[in-house]
C-alpha cells in the first residue's frame, strides 16, 4: 500500500482521525486533573456537570439522529462538516484558559467545566457519527475494513503522539503557561488537519453517481419512520446488546484511566521513583502503543479475527489485574508498568470496535430487507454507552472524596493511596470478567471467513 494508491474516502477518514484524536486525547487525559486539582473545583460542582453532560448527550445524540437521516447530504456537504469540525476545535480549547482568577470552590469553574464538556463533546459527536457512516457504508468487504483501520491508525498515531509533547513541555502540567501554549498549537494542527480532511470529503461528494443519490433518498426516508421501532428492531438481536454491554464497561474502563492516570501515578508512585520525564514517556505511551499494535497486529486481525484478539485482550487485563494484586503497591515499577500495559490494552481493543459494527450493520440488512442503518447504530450505541464516560468520573471521585482525596494536610494519605491501589486492579479485574463472559456469547465472528478476502 502506497501514499497514492489510498482512496480520496480514506484520506478523508484518516486525516479527520488525525484531528480528533488530537483533541479528544489530550482533552480526556488533561481537563479532570485541571479542575480538580489547579481550579480546586468542588467536588458537587464536578459531580452536577458530569450529570449534565449525561442529560446533554442524550439529546444532542437523539437531535443528531433526526437532523442527519432527513438532510443527510446537507449535513455531509463541505461547508456543514467543514463548520463543525473546527466548532470542535473552538470547543477543544474553552476548558485550558481559567474566565477568571478563581478562588477555590468558585461556582464559576463549575460552569467553565459545563460548557467545556458540553461543547466539546456536541461538536466531537458530530464528527464521529459522519466517520461511523463513511467507515460502514464505504467499505463492503472486510478486507478493505481492515485497510481502512490500517490508515485510520496510522493518522491516530501521529494525533497521539500530543500527550507526550505536551507532558514534556509542560513538565505534565507543572508549567501552566507552557501547558496552555501546547493546547492552542493542538488545537490549530487539528484545525489544519480537519480542512484537509474536508477537501476530499467534498471530491467524494462529487464522485456520488445517480444509484447513490436513490440510496440517500430511500435513507431519507427514514426520518418519517419510527424510530422507537427502528431502536425496537435494533435491540431486539442479541449481538447488539452483547455489544452495547461489553463496550459501555469498555468506554468505563478507558475512561477511568484516560481522566486518572495522572492523578493515579502522582499518589501511588513518589517522584523519586520516577522523574517527569519517565512519566511524560509513561503517558504518551498509554496512547501510542495501541495504535501502534494494531498497525503491527494486522497479520493477527486476518488470520484470527478481530473476535479471537478482543477476547484475548480482556484474558490479559484481568490476568495483568490479578498479578498486581498479588504483587502490591509497593512495587513501583510494576505499578508504572501495569498503569500503562492496562491503559494499552484497553485502548487497542477499542480501536478495534468498528469492526463488529460494521459486520452488525451488514447482518442487519438481509433482515430486515432495508438499507444501512449505520447512523441508526451509531446513535444507538452512544445513547447506551456514552454516559460512562460521565459515570467513570463521579464513581471514582466519590471513591477518592471518602479518603479527603483533594485536601490539604490530608490525614489519611494511605488509605487514600490503599482505596486508589484497589480501584486500578480491583475494577481492571471485574469489568475484564464481565466482558469476557458478554463477548463469548457474541456470535457475529467469522465474517472474514466469507467476506471473500483477496
Amino acid at each position: 500500500m502506497t501514499l497514492l494508491s489510498i482512496k480520496s474516502e480514506a484520506w478523508a477518514y484518516s486525516l479527520i482521525t488525525l484531528g480528533t484524536e488530537m483533541l479528544s486525547s489530550f482533552f480526556s487525559f488533561y481537563y479532570v486533573k485541571l479542575f480538580l486539582e489547579v481550579y480546586k473545583i468542588s467536588k458537587s460542582a464536578f459531580c452536577q456537570a458530569q450529570v449534565i453532560l449525561m442529560i446533554w448527550n442524550i439529546l444532542t445524540d437523539l437531535s443528531g439522529y433526526f437532523h442527519m437521516s432527513s438532510q443527510y447530504d446537507c449535513c455531509l456537504s463541505y461547508r456543514c462538516s467543514l463548520l463543525g469540525a473546527l466548532l470542535h476545535a473552538v470547543a477543544f480549547l474553552l476548558p485550558w484558559f481559567p474566565w477568571k482568577h478563581y478562588r477555590e470552590s468558585d461556582w464559576l469553574i463549575g460552569l467553565q467545566l459545563v460548557a467545556s464538556l458540553c461543547a466539546f463533546d456536541s461538536t466531537h459527536a458530530w464528527v464521529q457519527q459522519a466517520q461511523w457512516r463513511l467507515f460502514a457504508e464505504t467499505s463492503p468487504r472486510q478486507e478493505s475494513r481492515l485497510q481502512l483501520t490500517r490508515i485510520n491508525q496510522m493518522a491516530s498515531l501521529v494525533g497521539s503522539v500530543s500527550i507526550l509533547f505536551c507532558g514534556l513541555i509542560s513538565h505534565n502540567m507543572e508549567i501552566l503557561p507552557n501547558f496552555q501554549a501546547t493546547s492552542v498549537a493542538i488545537a490549530f494542527l487539528a484545525s489544519i488537519s480537519f480542512y484537509s480532511g474536508m477537501f476530499n470529503v467534498r471530491q467524494f461528494e462529487f464522485k456520488r453517481n445517480p444509484e447513490e443519490n436513490v440510496l440517500s433518498e430511500s435513507e431519507q426516508e427514514l426520518a418519517r419512520t419510527s424510530v422507537i421501532l427502528l431502536m425496537r428492531q435494533i435491540l431486539s438481536q442479541r449481538n447488539f446488546y452483547l455489544f452495547l454491554i461489553m463496550n459501555f464497561f469498555q468506554v468505563f474502563h478507558l475512561t477511568i484511566f484516560s481522566n486518572f492516570m495522572m492523578i493515579f501515578a502522582d499518589n501511588l508512585i513518589p517522584t523519586e521513583a520516577l522523574s517527569s520525564s519517565v512519566r511524560s514517556i509513561m503517558y504518551g505511551a498509554g496512547f501510542i502503543c495501541p495504535q501502534c499494535l494494531v498497525l503491527l497486529g494486522q497479520s493477527w486481525l486476518k488470520k484470527y479475527g478481530y473476535y479471537k484478539v478482543i477476547l484475548i485482550s480482556f484474558y490479559l487485563e484481568g490476568a495483568a489485574a490479578l498479578v498486581m494484586l498479588l504483587l502490591g503497591q509497593e512495587h513501583y515499577y510494576c505499578l508504572a508498568v501495569y498503569l500503562t500495559v492496562i491503559m494499552v490494552i484497553v485502548h487497542t481493543s477499542l480501536c478495534l470496535f468498528n469492526l463488529p459494527v460494521a459486520d452488525m450493520v451488514d447482518a442487519d440488512l438481509p433482515k430486515f430487507n432495508r438499507q444501512p442503518l449505520s447512523l441508526m447504530v451509531a446513535v444507538v450505541g452512544a445513547l447506551f454507552t456514552r454516559p460512562a464516560q460521565s459515570l467513570a468520573p463521579m464513581l471514582i471521585l466519590s471513591k477518592l472524596n471518602q479518603h479527603e482525596y483533594g485536601e490539604a494536610n490530608n490525614r489519611r494519605l494511605l488509605d487514600l493511596q490503599d482505596s486508589m491501589f484497589n480501584l486500578v486492579c480491583v475494577v481492571s479485574l471485574g469489568i475484564a470478567t464481565v466482558q469476557i463472559l458478554t463477548w463469548r456469547s457474541f456470535s457475529v465472528r467469522n465474517r472474514r471467513d466469507c467476506s471473500g478476502m483477496v
